[in-house]
Parts: C-alpha cells; structure tokens; sequence
C-alpha cells in the first residue's frame, strides 16, 4: 500500500493540527495503522495505532489526552487530531500501515509496519 501524509504545519504552543494519511488500494480497512514521529537527532518514536478490527486505539503516554486517532475506511484516511501542542511535540509526523493484525506487544514497534509515508512536518513554537 502507498502511503500519503499531510497537514502538519506550524503552530503556536496550545494550538492544533489535523495531519492525515490516505492509503492506495481497496483493502484499507485490513490494515492496521499508526502514527510515529522523529524529532531531529532522535529515533523514531510510536506515537498512536489502531488495529485492522478498529476497536481500542493506542496512544504513547505524552499525548494522551490531546491527540485523537481516527480512521475513515470508506476514505481509506486515518487522521492525527493534535491538540494543545507543545513545543516538545515538534517533529516529522510518519504513517505507517501493517496488512492484517500487529500483536500488542509489537503495535508500537516501528519494525512492525511494512509501508511508510513520506512524513509531515509539525513544528510548535513557544
């Protein structure tokens, strides 16, 4: 599957952003989809996953509570809604799909995903 990330921008500190990530093909809702991030001179980190069966959506523990996954399969779009961003949240926003299931102990293992997007740049100002 192709990925195409978009939506991220620049922010003031306690602003929003609404990245999205729109897969190719017919097959989407067999997908398990997340979110990781890569700040400059930092690994990538997991930041939010849903499973292909929907349900539970994960989140790391510094966003919960202010970002939002989301997806639309009749749109074949998952959606990052970001909330009271700070500064610390600055960093290239990557999609990631999976075909099929992630088990849970691996959801947030970047590893785990075969397909990427190109990234979206999010930048929070102080």
């Amino acid at each position: 599957v192709q990925l195409q990330a978009s939506g991220g921008g620049l922010v003031q500190a306690g602003g929003s952003l609404r990245p999205s990530c729109v897969a190719s093909g017919r097959t989407f809702s067999r997908y398990t989809m997340g979110w990781f991030r890569q700040a400059p001179g930092k690994e990538r980190e997991f930041v939010s996953a849903v499973r292909s069966s929907g349900g539970y959506i994960y989140y790391e523990d510094s966003v919960k509570g202010r970002f939002t996954l989301s997806r639309d399969n009749a749109k074949n779009t998952v959606y990052l809604q970001m909330d009271s961003l700070k500064p610390e949240d600055t960093a290239v926003y990557y999609c990631a799909a999976r075909n099929g299931q992630i088990i849970l102990s691996n959801i947030r293992r970047a590893g785990a995903y075969d397909s990427w997007g190109q990234g979206t740049q999010v930048t929070v100002s102080s």
